[in-house]
């Protein structure tokens, strides 16, 4: 059962504050009620309350010192004003010291409480970013990184100092090893942890359109912008934003960015004016930036700029005394994602994980985990299942005849199916095992490739 919300009320007019009560109460809360200021207060230091609504001028102590006082006690606790001498400077002093909301006597009894559950709505809110923001600072403690080699464990060491001192950071390494990870343990270790995470990939967009999303535009700044919108730049105002494939940045926006970090200002496309904000930078690339700035595609005083430090993540090749460790990590994350009971891997099925040179590094290794408790039918996963994602470095792999060597005499559904069969084969041998890019160049979503390699029970001959 839901517990009641509790409202605590203040008027010095003990009719208002019988209706009110009568009026929340009828709504389902709890309501408790004082015509005296000092008395209210020292009730509300007693309990926990949801919500307080209070007169504004009443004797022996106006509302706005009754504000200030509760705000004292509980700093988050929505507060309505009510009054019926409502001006522009009354209104400004009440919000400017924490006031939620404004209600003007008189007022019809759905106002109250139209005005009453937005409040306890952004309450709900306010709560619920507080621990979804707590379950992150948790989830990206340097603690639980996974890993236990001296190459990850010398990157966390290095992280973590850097991680307070408001300088910007480049991550280099190879394609899934973890660089966004990094960067957002390094921003929730941060002063800036309570701000905005905001992340782009560079090379995901065009350019014209990149220029747009950081930099944000001026209402007719060329055909289609109808209005003014900010870019990513502000909205990560006061935190931290990571360029993720850094080295694919244009040269025109290489070069206003690069006034950014100079003077920590600039324009919006299509504006005069500059605009100033706090952002902390974090970077990332798996290319040679050095080599880019040699052929004229990166600049190099933006490589300097970005690169104040440097953090280097090794490849999974290079900590493979670390696979079980993360092996375990993503079996238990499925478990708990799908209500699942895999108990882990046998010897064999590990022991070829660890012999397997992960080109895709630890995002290859997630997604073969999934992909293998998608199909594997007893409590651990299997050498015979991991071999259907995995080729084992030990072991030689049969890949099944040519499309052209299939029996014609079979009937065309069975031929179809051969084929559809070979080709899922062919498709995760070249994607090394990566069902999510297997999938994209098989034109079909992830669900539909988990079922149809489950259907053919497709394994290593």
């Amino acid at each position: 059962m839901t517990e009641k919300k509790r409202i605590l009320l203040i008027d010095n007019e003990a009719g208002l504050c019988r209706m009110m009560e009568k009026i929340l109460q009828d709504q389902g809360y709890q309501v408790k009620s004082f015509t005296s200021p000092l008395k209210a207060i020292e009730e509300f230091k007693k309990s926990a309350w949801d919500l307080v609504i209070s007169d504004i001028k009443m004797p022996g102590m106006t509302g706005l010192e009754v504000l200030q006082a509760i705000k004292t006690v509980q700093q988050d606790i929505p507060v309505i004003m009510i009054t019926a001498y409502a001006t522009v400077e009354t209104s400004i002093q009440a919000l400017r010291r924490g006031a939620y909301d404004m209600l003007t006597k008189p007022f019809e009894p759905d106002e109250l409480v139209y005005r009453v559950k937005n409040a306890l709505q952004q309450k709900l809110l306010l709560e619920e970013n507080r621990e979804l923001r707590a379950e992150l600072e948790h989830q990206y403690r340097f603690e639980n990184i996974i890993g236990a080699t001296e190459g990850l464990r010398d990157v966390v060491e290095r992280v973590s100092k850097v991680a307070v001192r408001d300088t910007s950071i480049l991550i280099t390494g190879e394609s899934g090893t973890g660089k966004e990870l990094i960067a957002q343990a390094i921003h929730y270790n941060s002063p800036r942890r309570e701000k905005k995470f905001v992340a782009i990939n560079c090379g995901a967009l065009p350019e014209t359109l990149l220029e747009s999303e950081l930099f944000g535009y001026k209402k007719g700044a060329f055909t289609g912008a109808t209005e003014s919108r900010s870019g990513l730049l502000e909205t990560a105002n006061g935190g931290t934003l990571f360029l993720d494939e850094a080295g694919n940045l244009p040269m025109n926006v290489q070069k206003t960015l690069l006034r950014f970090l100079q003077e920590r200002e600039f324009n919006r496309l299509g504006d005069t004016a500059p605009t100033r904000v706090d952002v902390r930078v974090l970077s990332a690339t798996n290319s040679d930036l050095k080599e880019a700035i040699k052929n004229g595609f990166f600049r190099e005083d933006l490589y300097y700029r970005l690169n104040v430090v440097n953090i280097h993540l090794p490849t999974l090749r290079e900590r493979c005394c670390d696979i079980p460790l993360l092996a375990a990590h993503f079996i238990h994350l499925q478990n708990l994602k799908f209500k699942t009971a895999i108990k882990g891997m046998e010897d064999n099925a590990m022991a070829a994980m660890c012999e397997f040179s992960w080109p895709g590094n630890i995002r290859q290794l997630k997604n073969v985990i999934e992909a293998c408790m998608t199909v594997e039918t007893t409590e651990q996963i299997t050498r015979e299942t991991l071999l259907q994602f995995i080729e084992s470095d030990s072991t030689p792999v049969t890949i099944s005849p040519d499309m052209e060597q299939f029996n014609q005499d079979v009937p065309y559904t069975t031929a179809l199916e051969q084929f559809e069969a070979e080709l899922l084969r062919r498709l995760l041998k070249r994607h090394g095992g990566n069902i999510d890019a297997a999938a994209r160049e098989a034109g079909m979503n992830m669900a539909t490739m988990y079922r149809k390699i489950k259907r053919y029970g497709i394994r290593k001959e």
